[in-house]
């Protein structure tokens, strides 16, 4: 499963990074600091899942969302930020996203989402 990562923050990026990792079958085939480079690679890599944070600087993880869900309806995406669930959840699950978590209390939700996606796309190809 190809994946890519955006965030602002070394520490979210490395530490994301280091989890998905640790799924065999994860492939990174980007990370980015902002949103502009992470549409266009969104664009051009076709990635599985994106997870993405909402405050960055050039576009925000919402504006991506929205760009790239007018040409890929199937990317899964996450947005994964320290924002108010209350205020930008509902923003974000309008605009397409497939998962909202917090960086504070969901980490290990963002593990399990890719470890089922995992096992779903295993099952898919037996």
């Amino acid at each position: 499963m190809k994946v890519i990562i955006a965030d602002d923050s070394v520490f979210i990026r490395d530490r994301m990074q280091q989890m998905l990792h640790s799924f065999g079958q994860v492939e990174i085939v980007g990370i980015f600091n902002n949103g502009t480079d992470a549409l266009q690679a969104l664009k051009t890599l076709k990635p599985d899942l994106a997870i993405v944070d909402i405050k960055m600087p050039g576009l925000n993880g919402l504006e991506v969302l929205k760009e790239i869900r007018r040409e890929n309806k199937t990317l899964r995406f996450i947005i994964f930020t320290f924002q108010s669930i209350d205020d930008y959840g509902p923003l974000a699950m309008k605009a397409g996203a497939d998962y909202f978590f917090s960086k504070v209390d969901d980490f290990d939700r963002v593990e399990q989402v890719v470890n089922d996606m995992l096992n779903v796309k295993l099952n898919q190809t037996k």
